[in-house]
């Protein structure tokens, strides 16, 4: 298979169609049924799959995203972990910077794995798994190999499963970075009036560059709480700056509550289409952005390409570990994995309607 074959997965109920491409063991299409009946493709893409590779605004349509997803502050981390950078030395990693000016490494580096031809070692009518050996790309220690499978199932659900093992101690943190508009730009044109359910009384507290600076924020009384589903657009008046400066919407980390294997740690519907999404997740926080920096051609299906996707056209929904933990030693969470001791990430998507 070429990086940007396309593998198609069909539940054998017709409920729901996936579309993948080797680079970045990327979903491009997601076909669900909104409450009529009718098919809806809910995830941003292109048209020509190759502009994942060349796209220079690389939004990070639907790829696996590591070694290491979200940020890294200076791009710069130690082993034992450390909450300042320490002097150069056989223990210190520095990873190519990429965002806020060189202020930060985000996705993995300049080529994290969402840029990488990943290897189809499995595939079926419902279920493909990938294979990626990142042999310390991008300054990374050791050698990490990682299995990512997707799989569809009857009525409605799209699950995927990552495993990775490494040859010496490393960081791994991962996401899938699902970009959602669950009306598919039909009736309306942004996701301000999808309504969100996110079981966390925590936020992550950041700088200006989007990194931990190592408290939480309650979310009571601001517009972070969505422990009670509301609209994402319910307090747009109060995000100015909450994704950065001179950025309006959400761009942070929520922290669940509770284990959120079993129950959904996450609802997002739309009353247009009527298409409801409830995840499931073995990961303990979830990153949600509203898209503020978005300006990329649509897809034809949604409209493009001569309309563009712009701020607030989606919603991406991030599950991953604490961010940036590996530099915010006081979390006492531990993100490095090594030989005996594997890293596993696992989520499930599951559609339906609402009246």
């Amino acid at each position: 298979m070429q990086p940007f074959d396309v593998t198609t997965l069909n539940a054998p109920d017709g409920s729901i169609t996936a579309k993948f491409v080797s680079f970045g063991a990327t979903m491009t299409e997601l076909w669900v049924k909104d409450r009529d009946g009718g098919a809806r493709d809910i995830v941003l893409g292109y048209d020509d799959n190759t502009d994942l590779l060349t796209d220079p605004a690389h939004p990070v349509f639907n790829p696996i995203v590591g070694r290491y997803a979200n940020r890294i502050k200076n791009g710069t981390f130690s082993i034992p972990i450390t909450k300042d950078p320490q002097p150069d030395g056989p223990n210190v990693f520095h990873i190519p910077t990429n965002d806020h000016d060189g202020q930060d490494t985000l996705h993995g580096g300049i080529y994290g794995w969402d840029r990488r031809n990943w290897t189809i070692v499995e595939k079926s009518a419902t279920s493909v798994t990938y294979r990626h050996i990142d042999e310390a790309d991008e300054g990374f220690p050791g050698t990490v190999t990682a299995f990512a499978s997707h799989t569809v199932e009857n009525d409605g659900v799209l699950r995927t499963i990552i495993h990775a093992s490494a040859t010496e101690k490393t960081p791994i943190m991962l996401t899938q970075h699902i970009y959602w508009n669950l009306d598919a730009f039909q009736g309306s044109e942004n996701i301000l009036g999808h309504k969100l359910h996110v079981d966390a009384s925590r936020v992550v507290a950041v700088d200006s560059d989007a990194v931990p600076t190592g408290p939480f924020i309650d979310v009571g009384d601001t517009a972070y709480d969505f422990r009670t589903a509301q609209p994402i657009g319910a307090r747009w008046n109060d995000t100015f700056d909450l994704c950065g400066p001179g950025c309006q919407g959400y761009d942070n980390c929520w922290i669940y509550d509770h284990s959120e294997e079993d129950k959904p740690g996450l609802t997002l519907w739309s009353d247009i289409s009527g298409i409801r999404l409830d995840v499931t997740t073995d990961n303990p926080a979830v990153q949600v952005y509203t898209a503020y920096w978005l300006d990329t051609p649509r897809k034809e299906v949604h409209g493009g390409p001569s309309i563009n996707y712009t701020k607030w056209s989606a919603v991406a929904i991030e599950h991953e570990g604490y961010i940036d933990a590996i530099n915010t030693p006081e979390w006492h969470v531990d993100q490095i994995y090594y030989p005996g001791k594997d890293y596993h990430w696992a989520t499930t998507y599951k559609f339906s309607t609402v009246n």
